[in-house]
């Protein structure tokens, strides 16, 4: 398989390494260890101030949005918005984010290049909401052998190739490979770059509505792509409290979403230029945890999420995107679920 950049854009010069003796593939942010360095930098000479939330547009974190839409989040907290989750992780990484919106891949990998993260909320599980689109004239996953498909440098696009290539039964080198941002997906499909793409909403409807036709979704590795809110473990006491109001501001956006969903979808199709029955469509693909769900998920060490986590961390070492399990120690809290002492 070989990796190419789309011909155009400001990741054009940046390439996705894949080394072909693994199965899978391998995700490597080769600037991890000097923003773990400034993180901890930055740690020290950091003032008091209130928690920073790195977020990005997903589906699965619209309740956020949807809390600072309604003044339900704590006054002086501040959502620093990026175009994708390596902005995410980079704000977290460097010290200029408290806690992210982040998948549980993605936390993992800031774990071992030494950031130590603790998740504190479950937004959603993933259940549709990642796919990989094809164009028309491609009609099942065997197709795919000598086309190009656009990926996001990222674990979750990694696992997702991966897990499709099992399904196919197709070897690596059976696809090239172009490293596409997600902000970047609907250009390079209307130039033409791609016959495929590893996407996620809001993008996944755009690239339907453009002919994209659904090839892989993420129903077919139910409880893989988690998605959570973690916070950097050495700053959790000293915002535990702020935490606590945001998550409890999740919660009541959730239930939002539940009683006045209309006006929801409304609200988020707006942000997303999307239509309110594609947002319904987008919110379709995701599993929304209740408070009670994620105390299950976040109370115990043989939690479904634990478990998941440990089958994670050893799909991720198998295919080369860690260098070593997880040891899951500080990995998950219910500090900051209303109620919790």
């Amino acid at each position: 398989m070989s990796f190419q950049n789309p011909s155009f854009g400001p990741d054009a010069a940046r390439p996705f390494v894949l080394d072909p003796r693994r199965r899978g593939f391998i995700f490597r942010l080769a600037s991890l260890p000097a923003l773990a360095t400034l993180s901890a930098l930055g740690a020290c000479a950091a003032p008091q101030r209130s928690p920073v939330i790195a977020i990005h547009h997903w589906i699965g974190y619209e309740t956020l949005y949807l809390a600072r839409d309604f003044n339900l989040l704590p006054p002086a907290v501040a959502l620093r918005e990026g175009l994708t989750a390596v902005d995410s992780l980079q704000a977290i990484m460097t010290g200029h984010a408290d806690a992210a919106c982040l998948t549980l891949d993605e936390v993992l990998h800031a774990r071992a290049a030494g950031i130590a993260l603790t998740v504190v909320l479950v937004f959603n599980v993933s259940a549709g909401a990642d796919v990989v689109l094809a164009r028309p004239g491609i009609e099942n996953l065997a197709d795919l052998s000598g086309k190009r498909i656009g990926v996001e440098k990222g674990a979750v696009g990694a696992l997702m190739l991966g897990k499709m290539l099992e399904e196919a039964g197709l070897d690596a080198s059976a696809l090239t490979v172009i490293h596409v941002p997600v902000n970047l997906q609907h250009a390079v499909w209307e130039a033409g770059e791609i016959d495929a793409v590893v996407t996620y909403e809001p993008t996944a409807t755009r690239l339907i509505r453009a002919g994209g036709r659904r090839l892989f979704d993420s129903r077919q590795i139910p409880e893989t792509i988690f998605d959570v809110l973690a916070v950097r473990s050495d700053r959790l006491d000293r915002h535990e409290n702020a935490l606590r109001r945001i998550v409890t501001s999740h919660f009541e956006a959730l239930e939002h979403i539940r009683s006045n969903r209309q006006d929801a979808l409304y609200r988020i199709a707006a942000r997303h230029n999307v239509s309110p029955e594609e947002a319904n469509r987008a919110l379709a693909g995701v599993v929304l945890p209740s408070l009670s769900a994620n105390r299950a998920f976040l109370a115990s060490s043989g939690s479904r999420l634990s478990r998941a986590a440990g089958v994670l961390s050893a799909l991720m070492t198998e295919q080369g995107l860690l260098a070593h399990a997880d040891s899951g120690r500080n990995l998950f809290s219910d500090c900051c679920l209303p109620g919790s002492v």
